[in-house]
């Protein structure tokens, strides 16, 4: 997968506390009382989940046509960086006036960064279309977690959550030989001016629903508080100095030093008053649970966003196999977060945890062994699946202990934590691997090869540098995983 499963939204702690389940069942998340608000936001996760996995299977060749390999890495981050901001500003805006208005909005900024992407003539305006993109995103998941939280009874909340995850497998496997197709024999922009189209389906089935079981402020008759001021300016913060970092990362001159001093004094101070006190010194409990999130997703997203390009270059593989090369992975993420969900495994899920993680370096540390002719293409599918297999046990339970080491009061800013971190952890290990791709030659990767069978430049140190250090980060956080247990609201 290119990206990962939905996030945990913010929500405020009167929502936590009050906000109104769905009234008793006996059915599941598909009988007759939920039926269509399922279908309805599975279908967005799907969408999510189709525009991810058939993106990075037609980024390889966008970025070549568009002399843009240098800002390979920066296409990707570009979409975590103002992901950022919009998950904050959606969990406010969904606490206020119901998430029916975020997802709205987050569905057409989704859809119209798609279309910049798709008639970008500079790979400065592609990333734009990207960074369009993933302010749409934050709004979208955040949402639907607030969705999630109000019409569904808890019994029923796990259920749906591996629902979700189930929602990347199809896609995993159609969406890189659909996106490589369409690639090779119409153009990569078509992926992307296509894939709008697709948002009617989640906008004719989900909005509805949405409307009759979770729209509105949770207490109708309570005025409406403000926006917290403060958080929306470090997330803004968070975003423009994260972009600034990527942008010093990229140009490797001296002069990028100021936007890169700049970035770093926005940033830091920004993380610290939104992730819980003690998160980068692994402090025990919920500091850690943060910190472990951060490590898993952005080390492995960060290597992922290589695959495609790699195989494509180096071993000339066309966009359809290099894409499909990575569909196991959906089917091993959607298995490990089912196994996580087991209430047999709830005494093992430390050891779960640290497991997961070494798999996950595993995984990344085996990668570049494809990059010797001799190794069969097939090995880093196989491979992948291994690290997706890790990254579905890992994710799923950072999910689970967040709640668990949540006083109700705190849920809210904890959950915005999480996914900060994430999102923040995908930003900083792509500029710092996409700094280290540029400066071993990666610019020039890709720059004679014509995409269709014939060989370009070689340059496997710029990959190698990329995906050893990832594997290194992945072995910290197996570390990290040895420290989630501390007391109920620690932080």
């Amino acid at each position: 997968m290119s990206a990962l499963e939905p996030r945990v939204p913010q929500r405020s702690a009167a929502e936590t506390v009050t906000a109104p389940a769905a009234a008793p069942s006996e059915g599941g998340v598909l009988g007759a009382a939920y039926r269509t608000l399922s279908i309805g936001i599975i279908s967005v996760v799907f969408l999510i989940a189709f525009e991810a996995t058939a993106v990075g299977t037609a980024m390889p060749v966008a970025a070549r046509e568009l002399e843009g390999i240098g800002l390979y890495a920066f296409a990707f981050s570009a979409y975590f960086t103002t992901s950022l901001f919009g998950m904050v500003l959606a969990g406010q805006w969904a606490d206020r006036q119901g998430p029916l208005r975020p997802l709205t909005v987050g569905i057409g900024a989704f859809a119209a960064g798609l279309v910049c992407s798709g008639t970008a003539g500079v790979m400065w305006v592609f990333v734009l279309g990207r960074a369009v993109q993933g302010f749409g995103g934050g709004l979208v998941i955040v949402a639907l977690y607030v969705v999630v939280s109000r019409a569904y009874e808890e019994r029923l909340r796990p259920a749906i959550m591996a629902a979700f995850a189930a929602g990347w497998v199809v896609p995993s496997i159609v969406g890189p030989l659909a996106s490589g197709t369409v690639t090779e024999h119409l153009g990569w922009r078509w992926v992307f001016l296509g894939i709008p189209a697709l948002v009617v389906v989640p906008v004719v089935v989900a909005l509805p629903a949405i409307r009759r079981s979770a729209s509105g402020p949770v207490d109708p008759d309570t005025p409406a508080e403000a926006f917290d001021r403060r958080r929306i300016r470090l997330a803004l913060a968070i975003s423009v100095g994260a972009g600034l970092l990527q942008y010093a990362a990229q140009d490797l001159r001296w002069l990028s030093l100021l936007p890169g001093v700049v970035g770093a004094a926005l940033l830091v101070p920004a993380a610290l008053g939104l992730l819980p006190r003690g998160t980068y010194r692994a402090r025990r409990g919920l500091p850690s649970v943060v910190l472990l999130r951060g490590v898993a997703a952005g080390s492995f997203i960060a290597a992922e966003s290589f695959v495609p390009l790699m195989l494509v270059t180096q071993r000339g593989l066309s966009p359809t196999l290099a894409g499909f090369s990575l569909a196991l992975g959906g089917v091993a993420w959607a298995l490990g977060s089912w196994i996580q969900s087991k209430g047999r495994v709830e005494p093992y899920r430390g050891r779960l945890m640290v497991l997961g993680m070494l798999m996950v370096a595993a995984a990344i540390a085996g990668a570049p062994a494809v990059l010797i002719e001799s190794v069969p293409v097939w090995t880093l599918a196989l491979a992948w699946g291994v690290g997706c297999l890790g990254m579905g046990l890992v994710i799923g339970s950072t999910s689970v202990l967040l709640m668990q080491l949540s006083a109700p009061e705190e849920a809210g800013a904890n959950s915005a934590a999480l996914q900060i971190s994430d999102a923040l952890a995908n930003v900083v290990l792509l500029a710092g691997g996409g700094a280290a791709f540029a400066a071993l030659g990666g610019g020039a990767v890709g720059a004679a090869h014509a995409f269709d069978g014939g060989g370009g430049a070689s340059h496997p140190g710029a990959f190698v540098v990329v995906f050893l250090p990832m594997a290194c980060v992945a072995l910290v956080g197996a570390w990290v995983a040895t420290r989630l247990h501390g007391e109920p609201g620690e932080g």
